[in-house]
């Protein structure tokens, strides 16, 4: 599956992780790179110091990838990370077009390592209003 470009390329996601660990963060990170393996742009988590909880290293690099690249050119980059992206940033990294991902860790493994952040699930009740609601979003994919 990984070659032994692609490992330098998740060894410094790794490295990016370690960053954030000494900076007070979780210790993620993440980098994009184009076909020819240059990186484009590298991130890590600041979901501590910024306190913002979306500040994932790839949900930053898919705005990033959104704004700053074409659909063509965003998807054939290959997005390195240190770990498995959660599902807000699977979600971003999709709506970014961003070509595939390769992670080092992952969630499973992540669960061994750190079992549960403590929050109980939120319940969740829909869908309700169907009719109104479609009134809104009918036409808009068009």
């Amino acid at each position: 599956m990984s070659t032994p470009d692609e490992h330098a390329l998740l060894r410094r996601a790794v490295a990016l992780a370690a960053e954030a660990r000494t900076g007070g963060d979780p210790p993620f990170g993440s980098l994009l790179a184009d076909p020819a393996g240059t990186v484009l742009a590298e991130e890590h988590n600041t979901t501590l110091t910024d306190r913002d909880i979306t500040a994932h290293p790839e949900l930053k690099l898919a705005r990033w990838a959104a704004r700053e690249l074409d659909p063509a050119t965003a998807a054939h980059t290959t997005l390195y990370t240190s770990c498995q992206p959660c599902g807000m940033c699977e979600a971003a990294i999709r709506q970014a077009g961003l070509g595939r991902v390769v992670y080092a860790l992952s969630n499973a493994q992540l669960l061994d390592i750190r079992p549960g952040d403590g929050r109980p699930p939120v319940p969740q009740h829909g869908p309700a209003l169907l009719a109104e609601v479609r009134a809104v979003f009918e036409g808009y994919y068009d």
